[in-house]
C-alpha cells in the first residue's frame, strides 16, 4: 500500500476545511437543540433511532462545504451515504453523534468528521456546539478550544484499571453479551458513567476519564474520536485488539497498558 503524502500547504488545507464544516455544523445545529420544531423520526421500523431535520440539515451543510473547498475528496456521511473523490481522501462525517440525548436536551452530542486515507485517520474533530468545546486532532496538534480559552489535549497515563474511570453508552446500545463484556472491565474500575455519547471519547482525550467501552458503532461513530484520541497520545482498537477504523465493537484507553487490561477482560465476550 502506498501512503499518501500530505504536505504543510495540504495539512493546512485539510484543517481548514475540517473548522469550517464544523462552523457550518454548529450554527445550523443550535438553530434546533432544545426547540420546539425538530421533527423527530426512527429509522427502524421496530425499536426507535432517532433522526431529525438537524441531523439531515447539519450533514447536507458539511457536504457542500467540504465540495466547494476540497472538490476532489470523497464524503462518507451517516445520513446521505458516499460520495466519490479522486484524492485518496476521504471525510467521514456524523452531523450529530448522539441524537438521543439532542432530542432529549442534554449537551452531550456532536458533530462529529474525520478525514482518512488509506493507512488511518490523518484528522479527527469532536465539536459540542451547546458548550461551545471544539476537541481537534490530527498533523501533530491535540487542543480543545473552548470556554477557558485553547487548551492542549492529553491522556491520562500510568493509570491502573482499579483506578480508572470508565464511561460508555450501554445498557442503551449493544447486545446482553455486549453488555456482559463491557461489564467484566466495568466491575474492576473505580467509577462509572453511562450515556455521554461521543463526549465521552472528549474527556479521555482531555484527560478526564481513561476508558471508553461501547459495541454496534458505524466508522462514522468512531474515526473522529480516533484522531482525536490518538493525537492526545491515547488508543482505539476493537475487542481483539485490533483496527476499530470500521466500527464495531470499540474500546479507547488512555494508554496501551490500560488496554491491555481491558482487552484481556473483553475478549470472552
Amino acid at each position: 500500500m502506498t501512503q499518501l503524502k500530505i504536505d504543510a500547504e495540504q495539512q493546512a488545507s485539510l484543517i481548514a476545511t475540517a473548522h469550517a464544516a464544523a462552523d457550518a455544523a454548529r450554527a445550523m445545529t443550535l438553530q434546533y437543540f432544545r426547540g420546539t420544531s425538530l421533527g423527530t423520526e426512527s429509522k427502524l421500523a421496530a425499536g426507535f433511532d432517532p433522526v431529525t431535520v438537524a441531523d439531515r440539515g447539519a450533514e447536507e451543510i458539511m457536504r457542500k462545504v467540504i465540495s466547494e473547498m476540497r472538490p476532489d475528496d470523497a464524503i462518507h456521511g451517516e445520513e446521505f451515504g458516499p460520495k466519490e473523490g479522486t484524492s485518496g481522501l476521504t471525510w467521514v462525517l456524523d452531523p450529530i453523534d448522539g441524537t438521543r440525548g439532542f432530542i432529549s436536551g442534554t449537551p452531550t452530542w456532536g458533530v462529529l468528521i474525520a478525514c482518512r486515507g488509506e493507512a488511518g485517520v490523518h484528522l479527527g474533530v469532536i465539536d459540542q456546539p451547546y458548550i461551545g468545546e471544539r476537541f481537534f486532532g490530527g498533523f501533530g496538534v491535540a487542543e480543545v478550544v473552548g470556554p477557558h480559552g485553547v487548551k492542549p489535549l492529553g491522556v491520562r497515563k500510568d493509570v491502573a484499571l482499579s483506578d480508572a474511570i470508565i464511561f460508555t453508552t450501554f445498557p442503551e446500545v449493544g447486545t446482553p453479551a455486549d453488555r456482559r463484556g463491557f461489564e467484566n472491565v466495568a466491575n474492576k474500575c473505580k467509577l462509572t458513567r453511562y450515556g455521554m455519547d461521543c463526549y465521552a471519547y472528549a474527556l479521555l482525550a482531555a484527560g478526564q476519564i481513561d476508558l471508553v467501552i461501547e459495541a454496534g458503532l458505524q466508522p462514522y461513530d468512531i474515526l473522529g474520536p480516533i484522531g482525536v484520541i490518538e493525537a492526545a497520545g491515547g488508543v482505539v482498537t476493537d475487542w481483539q485488539g485490533k483496527s476499530a477504523k470500521n466500527g464495531g465493537r470499540v474500546v479507547a484507553a488512555g494508554s496501551q497498558a490500560l488496554l491491555s487490561e481491558a482487552l484481556d477482560l473483553l475478549k470472552d465476550a
